[in-house]
């Protein structure tokens, strides 16, 4: 399915989402339309959403059945993907083969707007072709070999699926002109795209554009066999009545601003409100799933980041460490002190055993949060270079890390009863003046 010429501009003519649905006939009331977009009447996308999840349970086994929710909005929303603005990719995840990772992108294959499997893609540039003439479906099997960041020319690759979530981004292409010569084209990387491998090791950037679902085998017998001879035609069919339906609900989706749960915001709701949309289009019902389904992806985050399995820049890691590691009575600490806590609270990011190699020294702490965040080191009367708590609060609060207790505000020196001149973290002993070593 190419998408009309009319879609490619880059504003339309807006209306009322009201009158659009009264007019195709998806209610009969205007008034039934809410602030929030949501529709009390719905046409026949909230009957196929049903069908295309009903068909999906029939041959998928997910871990948790709301992803089956998922699939059938994230099918339905590649043939609006354009009214919708970005669009989040779609992992297919599992621990082992045989889960059925094939199995559900040859059902979006049936399903997707202009599908097109790659099961290894070895050339950015005919991808690109390929999107510019119009928007695929690309459907990418076996991810987790065909994207490996250590395969050759793979960054090309990746450069182009990430820019493509949101609509208007292009990748420059030289493409022959008269005379043997050669013209630069910006060309069009928009696109949906499901990737599909066993815990696949993908970028940071690359994975914070997905929603994940996870598959795992289906040693119970709970799901039928994807028999394509017998069931092709239904499944066909199926697609057919799913393009038709999202037809009807294009410029419904195109003007709606449904409501999102709190905490959906940034890149969490460019990958969310796209699924939101389609699902308010097809009535309260697939709306409250959607908000489910949002609600547990924030709650999945935190989680992750509780269990610290996001893989975060090393500048933010230790940006969080001295915040985990900073005394709260403390207005002022030497980056020595600061170091050796660092060393003793996340041996394996700043000791010698860490990837690095070596342990954390003054200038490789000062480059890492002057480069990441423009905190500079000072000097507090006589003592060695350090950070001032107040310098470092602003950046703790932006990056979302609650800072420790409350000095009483002030940058003089600090009081201690171990040392007249230095803070330090326990009495009797100062990091900076004796090296460690007890003050008598």
């Amino acid at each position: 399915m190419t998408i009309p010429d009319y879609f490619r501009a880059d504003t339309y003519e807006p209306v009322s989402s009201a009158a659009y649905v009264s007019s195709v006939g998806l209610i009969t009331d205007p008034q039934s339309v809410g602030s929030t977009g949501s529709v009390s009447s719905v046409g026949s996308i909230s009957g196929v959403l049903t069908d295309v999840r009903a068909w999906l349970a029939r041959f998928v086994c997910v871990m948790d059945d709301l992803d089956l929710d998922l699939l059938t909005l994230w099918a339905a929303h590649t043939h609006l993907a354009f009214e919708t603005y970005t669009t989040p990719r779609l992992v297919l995840d599992s621990s082992m083969p045989g889960s059925g990772k094939t199995t559900v992108l040859e059902h979006l294959s049936r399903l997707c707007l202009s599908p097109i499997q790659a099961a290894s893609l070895s050339s950015p540039a005919l991808l690109t072709r390929m999107l510019n003439k119009s928007m695929r479906t690309i459907l990418i099997d076996e991810v987790d070999r065909s994207l490996d960041p250590k395969k050759p020319g793979v960054e090309d690759l990746i450069a182009v699926l990430n820019s493509g979530y949101k609509r208007g981004a292009t990748r420059p292409v030289l493409v022959p002109s008269k005379g043997g010569e050669w013209d630069v084209s910006e060309m069009s990387t928009f696109s949906p795209v499901a990737m599909a491998g066993n815990a696949p090791n993908l970028p940071d950037d690359t994975r914070s554009r997905c929603i994940r679902v996870l598959l795992m085998p289906d040693l119970e017998g709970r799901v039928e066999s994807s028999d394509w001879e017998e069931i092709e035609e239904e499944a066909q069919e199926l697609g057919r009545r799913l393009v038709e339906a999202a037809e009807e609900s294009r410029e419904f989706v195109r003007t709606v601003r449904p409501e999102l749960p709190e905490g959906c915001i940034g890149r969490i709701k460019e990958r969310w409100n796209p699924i939101k949309r389609v699902a308010t289009a097809a009535g309260e019902h697939w709306a409250a799933i959607a908000d489910e389904l949002i609600k547990r992806d924030i709650a999945e985050a935190e989680m992750d980041k509780e269990d610290g399995i996001n893989h975060l820049p090393p500048a933010v890691i230790l940006l969080k460490d001295i915040r985990d590691v900073w005394d709260g009575s403390d207005a002022f600490t030497p980056s020595t002190v600061l170091i050796h806590k660092l060393i003793m609270h996340n041996p394996a990011m700043w000791s010698e055993a860490s990837n690095y190699g070596k342990e954390l020294n003054s200038q490789r702490l000062g480059r890492m949060l002057v480069t990441a965040f423009k905190l500079h080191s000072t000097r507090q009367g006589d003592s060695k270079r350090g950070y001032f708590r107040k310098s470092l609060e602003n950046v703790w609060r932006r990056m979302g890390m609650t800072p420790p207790k409350e000095t009483d505000g002030t940058d003089e020196t600090a009081k201690t009863d171990g040392c007249p001149l230095h803070p330090t973290p326990k009495p009797n002993l100062c990091f900076t003046c004796s090296n460690l070593q007890e003050i008598s």
